[in-house]
């Protein structure tokens, strides 16, 4: 037998797969060429040179191709199909189930009403949260009222620095002047805004624990508030320090509060499911928390610039209960008026 006689069956078999590939492109390559020209014209933005006959079509050619996708695998056609038919089921599958706006038109809709209808939405564990924050801060309060050595035990280290029991009245009222100036002020904020970002999404995470550590968390954080407020107080400088905590701390507490009751909110609905399933109530809650989790990071990113920058270059008391408080009253009246009709509030 000679050399040409022993190639003649691979020939004949690249020529059968070749008639093979030809043949299946023939039969399909008009709904191929049909959905991406769709593909493209929505891709572009000219959905409204589409006529209402290709927008129907669309979910049928797309399931029509990734068919042939999945059919030209089994039967090993030729890699330049495959890559074609890969790179359209992908285009298609965006333009079929991807999401419908864009980032700018989710964003108005976030701000606009979405966010704050989903705060409404948990009020009850908001109203929760404050009131076991409230509970934590007078409990720090008593405790180390009853006992100055509960100080460093609900207090940070590195958060009470030289703000001690036995302090004097100079020290700490030197901690309030904001002395450091504007020098490493961004690198402070950056450095709070992480810090507060871990107790937020701790809170929250910590809520699929049906809440409860949720809660020993805010009584623990807001603990150190109170003891604070009582060392403070203990030397005439009380104004002085809430002036000095309003500036950030109506923005920070606040992200705090919902991101406790976002962790809560959950833990309630796994808690307390009603007429649902245990996992239908978590996904459900679940969603709504991410939403308002999302507000948190602007929120804490907000407050983590007003500590950094505002408290620091604002001295005086007066100047800054007014960016504390005109920051709350933005805050309440974001939440309570904005986005009533949003869905993103629904129960």
């Amino acid at each position: 037998m000679t050399s040409t006689d022993q190639q003649l069956p691979g020939s004949a078999a690249i020529e059968a797969a070749a008639l093979r590939s030809d043949r299946f492109r023939f039969e399909r390559e008009a709904d191929w060429q049909r959905l991406d020209a769709i593909v493209t014209r929505m891709e572009k933005g000219q959905l409204r040179r589409l006529s209402d006959e290709d927008v129907q079509a669309l979910p049928v050619l797309y399931r029509t191709v990734a068919s042939s996708l999945s059919v030209a695998r089994e039967i090993s056609l030729d890699a330049a199909t495959l890559a074609y038919l890969e790179a359209l089921v992908q285009r298609a599958w965006f333009v079929v189930y991807g999401p419908r706006s864009s980032l700018g038109s989710w964003l108005r809709g976030f701000l606009g009403g979405g966010w704050s209808a989903a705060v409404r939405a948990m009020w009850v564990d908001v109203l929760i949260a404050l009131a076991v924050m409230v509970a934590g801060a007078v409990a720090g309060w008593l405790l180390v009222a009853g006992d100055p050595d509960w100080y460093s035990a609900v207090v940070p280290s590195g958060l009470a620095d030289a703000r001690v029991p036995g302090a004097s009245r100079e020290v700490l009222m030197r901690s309030l002047d904001g002395a450091q100036g504007s020098t490493g002020l961004s690198a402070f904020a950056a450095y709070l805004f992480s810090n507060n970002a871990q107790v937020s999404i701790l809170a929250f995470a910590l809520g699929f624990a049906f809440g409860v550590p949720t809660l020993m968390l805010l009584v623990q954080n807001t603990a150190g508030l109170g003891a604070m407020l009582w060392l403070y107080h203990g030397q005439g400088l009380m104004l002085d320090f809430a002036a000095w905590l309003s500036v950030h701390g109506t923005t920070e507490l606040f992200a705090i509060l919902l991101a406790g009751a976002s962790g809560l909110h959950v833990g309630r609905s796994m808690a307390l499911p009603g007429d649902r399933s245990v996992l239908q109530a978590a996904a459900e809650a679940g969603r709504r928390s991410a939403q308002v989790m999302t507000g948190v990071v602007l929120m804490l990113v907000v407050a983590a610039l007003l500590e950094g920058f505002a408290r620091q270059l604002v001295h005086d008391m007066a100047g800054r209960f007014v960016i504390g408080g005109f920051m709350l009253v933005a805050w309440l009246a974001y939440f309570l008026a904005l986005g009533r009709n949003s869905e993103g509030g629904s129960q």
